[in-house]
């Protein structure tokens, strides 16, 4: 019976892959007279809602930012729509998509540290009332294509029990585009890509840029027009691996610099998928109502082809580089068009916005961080929000220099902790690598430009910008403005008071593949948490204990991989 279900939902998948066309030119319409491009005065029912997350995309790797990697598509959208140009998201992938479908900053879902790594009895709060979940009540139909990155532990956790009907993707953070393997140190692979709550074993081999663009088309063919629907399209591109097919690869073959001719490869590709979708948009019923919205997750990894230049910092980094990110609307639905918004908004701000325009409510019972901002977006009006809780994060390795009474006995400024009140910003403990890092088009680095744009001080745990100023942030006014430093630094202590303990369990041995089949999934349920847990911690000690060679080994590796994720290398 399970034999004939998987050939069914597999065959089915395969007629509508089959069924498209990845190479049809002119998906999106040039001309004005051509169809799907005229609004509708009065929409008559709630709009269909298409949100398109990139992963690891910097803020220069996109053609209207002036980069060398080509966009049409996203150019094309962007222009005919609102760009976002103030628009803040998170330094890592959790986090942004944890406060995208919630509306709630990290320090109030327990996530304010790091990543949820694969093998932790770690997730989306299940307590949290998500995005797409408030779509649901609304009379939406909601699907999910990619990657997922917020937990799956328990199936509780899983993205069809936290709000969508349907789910194809990968769980963990991190796969091989064609054969969907993730590992999570040496030994520890396995499998990555799921349908609904199954393993989708019999997808692979497929580059998962084209398979999710081709899903999203086939939700769009077999879906009434009639009905709202929400479709989240979180594509895995362009992060690591470095990986892209031939024919992309050979458009930038003169780039001298190996992972930036890869990275450009990975990012066009994922421009054409864009075009495929909003092809589908149009062919399928859709366009006429729908708004697309466009967004990266966090920074560009600039030592893996990113570029967020001339912004200071990269991902994982609370500079500029990595928290300010790329974003737009297009629709038809817009009232003021063609233009670039410079209203303050946060990644958070989409739960309300999104869900107002479903013609749902939110309310102050819901704890949200995040504003309405379609009047902004659609109008051109003043961004309800005059500020941004960046993050504070307990847990990350203490600053040597920063102390309380750095603070003014306010704030220990040894804690990791960023904050944005108008025009101010200010940092404090380590914001991480803080470089400013032009394109790598060369194939080396030359030390003499390395030295030049080297971080001035070290010794250091407190820096405040203008920002509307030095959006750079090439001048630091701690100094100068005391003042301000005390506000902030008094914004921050508010805050702190209002957060939840951090949620970063010590990983768990029954989450290894080779215990689910081969693949990554669920492994604990409601009964076995506790008990897992404490046999977790036996279970690792037995093995350090008999194993130490392979222990030191693997100790080596996590942190080496704990160093690349927190960017301290």
């Amino acid at each position: 019976m399970h034999t004939l279900t998987g050939f069914s939902l597999v065959s089915l998948i395969s007629f509508g892959y089959l069924s498209w066309d990845w190479a049809k030119p002119s998906f999106v319409a040039d001309g004005p007279g051509e169809a799907g491009e005229q609004p509708s005065a009065a929409p008559p029912q709630p709009p269909h809602i298409i949100f398109i997350l990139t992963d690891d995309q910097g803020y220069h790797d996109v053609g209207y930012h002036g980069s060398d990697i080509e966009t049409p598509t996203l150019d094309r959208l962007a222009a005919k729509g609102v760009k976002l140009e103030n628009y803040y998201i998170q330094p890592i992938c959790t986090p942004s998509r944890s406060q995208l479908l919630t509306g709630r900053y990290q320090i109030h879902t327990g996530l304010q540290h790091s990543i949820i790594r694969p093998q932790q009895p770690n997730c989306l709060p299940l307590d949290q009332v998500t995005l797409p979940q408030k779509l649901q009540e609304a009379g939406y139909s909601t699907h999910m294509v990619g990657k997922w990155h917020l937990g799956f532990y328990r199936k509780e956790c899983l993205p069809t029990r936290r709000g969508f009907d349907t789910f194809l993707g990968s769980l963990t953070g991190n796969v091989d585009y064609y054969t969907y393997d993730n590992c999570d140190g040496p030994g520890v692979c396995g499998f990555d890509l799921h349908e609904g709550e199954n393993v989708a074993w019999g997808l692979s081999g497929q580059y998962s840029t084209m398979l999710y663009a081709q899903r999203a088309s086939h939700i769009l063919a077999s879906h009434s027009p009639q009905r709202p629907l929400f479709l989240y399209v979180a594509f895995q591109a362009v992060h690591t691996p470095l990986q892209s097919p031939r024919e992309y690869l050979y458009r930038y073959r003169t780039m001298g610099n190996v992972a930036r001719r890869k990275y450009a490869a990975m990012v066009t590709c994922m421009d054409e998928a864009v075009r495929n979708i909003t092809w589908a948009l149009k062919r399928y019923g859709f366009y006429n109502n729908s708004v697309i919205i466009f967004s990266s997750d966090n920074g560009g990894q600039t030592f893996s082809g990113g570029s967020n230049w001339p912004l200071r910092g990269r991902k994982g980094t609370y500079w500029e580089g990595g928290v300010r990110g790329l974003g737009f609307v297009h629709s038809p639905l817009l009232k003021r068009k063609q233009r670039t918004s410079r209203a303050l908004m946060h990644i958070t701000d989409w739960y309300p916005t999104l869900v107002g325009l479903a013609g749902g409510t939110t309310s102050a019972a819901d704890g949200l961080d995040g504003y309405d901002m379609w009047p902004a977006i659609s109008e051109g009006r003043a961004s309800p929000r005059t500020e941004i809780l960046h993050n504070i994060d307990p847990l990350y390795n203490h600053a040597q220099h920063g102390s309380l009474e750095g603070g003014f006995g306010i704030w220990n400024t040894a804690v990791q902790a960023a904050i944005r009140v108008g025009e101010w910003k200010l940092l404090t403990g380590d914001p991480g690598y803080g470089d400013w890092i032009p394109p790598q088009t060369l194939a080396t680095f030359p030390g003499s430009w390395w030295n030049l744009e080297r971080m001035a001080s070290v010794r250091q745990a407190v820096w405040l910008f203008n920002i509307s100023a030095d959006p750079y942030e090439r001048e630091d006014l701690a100094g100068q403005r005391p003042d301000v430093v005390r506000t902030l630094l008094a914004r921050l202590a508010e805050y702190n008071r209002t957060a939840i303990p951090v949620r970063y369990p010590a990983e768990n041995p029954r989450a290894h593949p080779d215990f689910n089949g081969g693949a990554w999934g669920p492994w604990a349920s409601d009964e076995e948490e506790e008990e897992d847990e404490g046999r977790a911690r036996s279970f690792s000690r037995g093995r350090r204990k008999k194993k130490c060679k392979i222990c030191k080994l693997r100790s080596f590796f996590r942190k080496l991989n704990t160093r690349l994720m927190s960017q301290r290398i």
